[in-house]
């Protein structure tokens, strides 16, 4: 990466302080970057590196007014945090989407099609009749199975699964060791004790923009013509498990250990954190938060609360009943004395003759 600060002003919509011709080529802390680097100041506890900082540039707000000299480069936006973050997603982007070609061995069936600047990794495997767009990345080891659909800049990290006919859309990034497509958790018990397998017929699609953390696993829908579907700019944590017939609306983050249960529909902008249980066959409303550990039984269908608990229950309540379950031990104790008192007294107010 090597932009001059002039570039990366326009990028950002920022007026340059200075020299817009110097070079810059990597991302930095302010305390810690040195010539050639770019930093931000966003918090004004970090102030104080501004005037001794290497870096040859730094973002600030456009209202900055500097207490002594500056020796970096300013450039001046709204927001030096968003500003920032914008940057590192443009980097991200560069060294992601930097490889190029094949490396073998790898395999792809005849049948199958790729678009232009593609990278497949040694040892992946492409089925028949996939279709791959354009600036799809492929790293080693990836399995990609019959019928399986990618659109553009989408990037599958090492060991990534998908089995047939799953449909991954643009802009999309799954980490490495997650399986999508498996088979959904379907047993039928027999009269002798033992189960028989119902066949997994259905597929899995995941729209734009998601985001899929390590070793997560998407089961496919049990019935042919079905889908799980993972919703336009859902971003998934590692090890969740989304099981058959699962709907994530839209812009919805999970965080780790999560599980769903199959033919659950979870609505938009909804926040579910760690180790989050949600059972089968419930509705979960728009902008729902379900804080950590939470066992969700039952349909959630008012939009925008906030839950926790096991189960789950609202979020305030839970903290003041959490206050008081911390005391319980005392408040047995003091009622074992108080029964104690009360029979004491009443010993002494009735003497037997």
């Amino acid at each position: 990466m090597e932009f001059t600060v002039n570039e990366i002003a326009a990028m950002l919509g920022g007026e340059v302080r200075g020299n817009g011709n110097e070079k810059i080529m990597m991302l930095a802390k302010i305390q810690e970057a040195k010539k050639g680097q770019i930093s931000f100041l966003s918090n004004p506890k970090y102030e104080q590196y501004i005037y001794s900082t290497q870096a040859t540039a730094v973002i600030v707000k456009k209202d900055f007014v500097a207490r002594k000299h500056v020796p970096a480069i300013l450039i001046l936006v709204d927001d030096p945090y968003i500003s920032f973050t914008r940057l590192l997603e443009e980097y991200h982007k560069f060294i992601s989407f930097q490889k190029t070609g094949v490396e073998q061995p790898s395999f792809m069936a005849e049948d199958s099609i790729i678009g232009k600047d593609f990278y497949r990794g040694a040892f992946s495997y492409i089925g028949n009749n996939v279709r791959i767009g354009d600036n799809v990345k492929i790293y080693p080891n990836t399995y990609i199975g019959d019928n399986v659909t990618i659109g553009n800049y989408t990037i599958l990290h090492p060991g990534v699964k998908l089995y047939a006919d799953t449909k991954i859309g643009n802009h999309c990034v799954i980490h490495a060791g997650t399986v999508i497509g498996s088979d959904g958790f379907g047993f039928a018990p027999n009269e002798d004790g033992s189960y028989k397998t119902i066949p997994q017929l259905g597929a899995v699609i995941i729209e734009d923009h998601v985001t899929i953390g390590g070793n997560t696993v998407i089961d496919c829908a049990t019935l042919f013509g079905d889908a799980t579907i993972i919703r336009q700019g859902v971003k998934l944590d590692n090890l969740i498990q989304i099981a058959h017939n699962v709907e994530i609306g839209k812009n919805t983050v999970i965080a780790a250990q999560t599980g769903i249960s199959g033919s659950t529909k979870v609505g938009e902008k909804c926040i579910i954190a760690g180790q989050v249980g949600v059972a089968g066959h419930l509705v979960i409303a728009n902008n729902t938060g379900l804080g950590a550990q939470s066992g969700i039984s039952k349909s959630i269908k008012e939009e925008g609360q906030k839950l926790m608990g096991s189960p789950a229950f609202d979020f305030n309540d839970y903290y003041k009943s959490y206050a008081v379950f911390k005391k319980l031990p005392d408040i047995h104790q003091r009622l074992r004395d108080l029964e104690v008192k009360l029979q004491k007294t009443q010993s002494s107010s009735f003497p037997v003759e």
